[in-house]
């Protein structure tokens, strides 16, 4: 696919993972969407790459759904998706006060496995209408997973659960999709240098980047961005879930 051009959504777009990706596409020529709940930082990143922002809560389905008929009426239905929303909570099941709570499990749900699912299903609803590219591609949808989906850690149960159902839609979406011309396809981030890691780990130092094969440091979001970039571009990757963690096993 040839972002030149393209109708872009990047969700998450304010900082981190998200802020990157949407360099890289204005970069690339995309008709560029960014939504985060994070209105200044969307002031910020626009300023940089242009485009088009809708500052919106993406666990509010309504909200969602109005930014996403916004950025059509501007810009026609997207043909690339990149949903880069994520949030961690870092919390034990059996803590000093008590159980954790089911808010702020649900609230994790909310974020990072609902809003991805009313992205897909928003998203590919109009996809699935556009006239399909010469390959006969009519777009593609990338999600945000994390490695934590295979390897949790203690007190990421809540995260590892969210984030590991989002890796089990990928498969049976792209499956679906594929009769549309639609691919579906997961990054799983290791530990990069952003304000989701900062969260989840209270120690950065030395010692995890040395438990990284190579390179043994942090990831860059660029190198995020480069392979979401290729991912848009090679139309034989779908229906699978990318690891990106410099053979990063916890």
């Amino acid at each position: 696919m040839d972002i030149w051009q393209l109708p872009a959504v990047v969700t998450g777009a304010a900082s981190g993972l998200g802020a990157e990706t949407a360099s890289h596409l204005a970069e690339a020529g995309a008709r560029l969407t960014l939504i985060d709940v994070d209105a200044d930082g969307l002031e910020r990143i626009v300023a940089r790459t242009g485009g088009l922002m809708f500052p919106c809560d993406v666990s509010d389905p309504a909200a969602t759904e109005a930014a996403l008929a916004k950025a059509r009426e501007a810009h026609g239905a997207a043909r690339i998706i990149v949903h880069c929303v994520g949030h961690a909570h870092p919390q034990r099941i059996i803590g000093d006060d008590g159980p954790m709570s089911m808010e702020d499990f649900r609230r994790l749900v909310d974020v990072n496995l609902l809003s991805t699912f009313n992205v897909l299903r928003l998203g590919a609803y109009h996809m699935a209408k556009l006239q399909p590219l010469r390959d006969g591609e009519r777009g593609v949808i990338i999600f945000t997973a994390s490695v934590s989906a295979y390897e949790g850690q203690s007190g990421e149960a809540a995260y590892a659960a969210s984030k590991g159902g989002v890796v089990s839609m990928i498969l049976p979406a792209a499956r679906e999709l594929g009769a549309f011309g639609i691919r579906v396809v997961g990054v799983a981030p290791g530990l990069f240098s952003t304000p989701t890691l900062f969260q989840m780990e209270r120690d950065l130092n030395a010692r995890l980047a040395s438990t990284i094969p190579f390179p043994p440091r942090f990831g860059d979001p660029a190198e995020f961005a480069m392979l979401v970039q290729h991912v848009i571009q090679n139309v034989m990757i779908n229906g699978t879930v990318l690891r990106l963690d410099g053979g990063y096993h916890r």
